[in-house]
C-alpha cells in the first residue's frame, strides 16, 4: 500500500533519523536506527527541507523556485522519494489540517 502524501502534510524526521556527513566517504547519508541510505544531491536537497513546520506545497515551492524549475515537476518528484521513505519509516507525516 503507498502511503498518500497530501500538499497539505508536513514531512518531518523522526526522532533516531538523521543527516550525516560520511567524512570517510565524502557523501551524505540518512542514518536511522539499523540501517543508513546514501543520498544523491536531489535526496539530499529535499531532505534538507524537512524542517517539521512546512507544508509539501511549501517544500514544493521553495525547491521548484531555487532550482528554476516546474512545480508540477519538483511535486512529483519529492511526492515519489518521500513515499518511499515513510514507506521505510525513515519520514513521518503530521497531517495540520
Amino acid at each position: 500500500m503507498t502511503a498518500l502524501i497530501t500538499p497539505d502534510d508536513v514531512p518531518y524526521l523522526p526522532r533516531g533519523v538523521r543527516l550525516e556527513n560520511d567524512q570517510l566517504r565524502n557523501i551524505r547519508v540518512l542514518q536511522a536506527p539499523e540501517r543508513a541510505m546514501q543520498l544523491d544531491q536531489i535526496g539530499d536537497a529535499i531532505l534538507g527541507e524537512l524542517d517539521g513546520a512546512r507544508s509539501l506545497a511549501q517544500i514544493t515551492r521553495d525547491l521548484a523556485a531555487r532550482y528554476d524549475a516546474p512545480v508540477e515537476q519538483i511535486e512529483g518528484d519529492v511526492r515519489d522519494f518521500l513515499t518511499g521513505l515513510i514507506e521505510r519509516r525513515m519520514v513521518f507525516l503530521r497531517d495540520i489540517t
